[in-house]
C-alpha cells in the first residue's frame, strides 16, 4: 500500500463536467438539464457533499461554461473547487487530479471520480465504496452485474449482423462510477495512457494499462448515466422514487 505524505489518507472527488452530450440532443450540456426539481449535475454533486469523508471536490468545467455560475450550490459549499476542462474525459481528469494538488490533496490521498451524467448514484453505494476499498493496495471501482444474455456476433455478406455464438456473462460487470484510486498512481496511469496514445475509456482502464488490477464493488445498477432522452425519464422516475421512500420513512 502506498503510504500518505501526512499520516492517513483522506479521500476527494472529481467531476469531469466539460463534456457537452450531443447524444442527448439537446442545447444545454446534458449535466444542466433539469431533474426532478434541480440539474443533472446538482443530483451528482449531493451523494458527495453529504458524505462528511470527502474532504473536498473538483469539478472539471470548460472554459466557455456559463451554466455552472448560475448554479446556487456552487456558493454555499466551501469544499467545491473547479479545475480547466481538456479535449476529452481523461484530460478533463488529469487537470482536475492536478488542480487537487494546489487545495491540499497528497500523493496518497484517494480521488473518487465520478460522472456528472450519474445523477443517480446512493449514499449507501458511495459508503460501500469507501468502506470496501479503504485498506485496498490498488482501488477499485462500482460495477453491476451484466444479467443480460450476450451474444457474439458477425456480419455476414449480405452485411446483416449474425450470431456467432452467446457469450457467458458470469464473469462480464458493467463498470459504473465513482472509480477509487490514490492520486499519485491514477494520474501517472492517465498521463502515461495519454503519452503512448492508449485509448482509456475510463480511469479503471488507465489502471489496468498501468498493470494493476482494480477491485470490483458491486453498485446498484440504477446508477446509470444518461446518454438519450429515454435515460433522462428514468433517472426522474428512481430520483422521485426515492425521494417518496424517504419521506414515507
Amino acid at each position: 500500500m502506498v503510504e500518505s505524505d501526512r499520516g492517513a489518507p483522506r479521500y476527494w472527488a472529481v467531476i469531469p463536467a466539460a463534456g457537452v452530450g450531443r447524444r442527448m440532443g439537446s442545447e444545454l450540456p446534458k449535466q444542466y438539464l433539469p431533474l426532478a426539481g434541480k440539474t443533472v449535475i446538482e443530483h451528482a454533486l449531493a451523494p458527495f457533499l453529504a458524505e462528511p469523508l470527502i474532504a473536498g471536490v473538483m469539478v472539471g468545467l470548460s472554459g466557455d461554461d456559463e451554466h455552472w455560475p448560475q448554479l446556487q450550490l456552487q456558493q454555499h459549499h466551501p469544499r467545491l473547487h473547479r479545475s480547466p476542462g481538456g479535449a476529452e474525459r481523461f484530460h478533463t481528469v488529469v487537470l482536475a487530479l492536478k488542480a487537487l494538488r494546489t487545495v491540499g490533496a497528497g500523493e496518497a490521498d484517494w480521488v473518487l471520480v465520478h460522472d456528472a451524467a450519474r445523477p443517480c448514484l446512493s449514499r449507501d453505494d458511495l459508503k460501500r465504496l469507501l468502506t470496501t476499498l479503504a485498506e485496498d493496495r490498488v482501488g477499485g471501482l462500482l460495477a453491476a452485474p451484466v444479467v443480460d444474455t450476450l451474444k457474439r456476433c458477425r456480419r455476414g455478406d449480405d452485411g446483416s449482423w449474425r450470431v456467432e455464438t452467446t457469450v457467458d456473462r458470469t464473469p462480464l460487470w458493467r463498470a459504473l462510477t465513482p472509480q477509487m484510486f490514490r492520486l499519485a498512481p491514477l494520474l501517472g496511469a492517465l498521463e502515461r495512457a495519454i503519452e503512448r496514445g492508449e485509448r482509456v475509456t475510463d480511469d479503471a482502464s488507465a489502471m489496468e494499462l498501468a498493470g494493476v488490477s482494480p477491485r470490483v464493488v458491486a453498485g446498484d445498477g440504477e446508477n446509470l448515466k444518461l446518454t438519450h432522452r429515454a435515460d433522462l425519464l428514468l433517472a426522474e422516475r428512481i430520483l422521485i422514487e426515492r425521494q417518496s421512500y424517504r419521506e414515507d420513512v
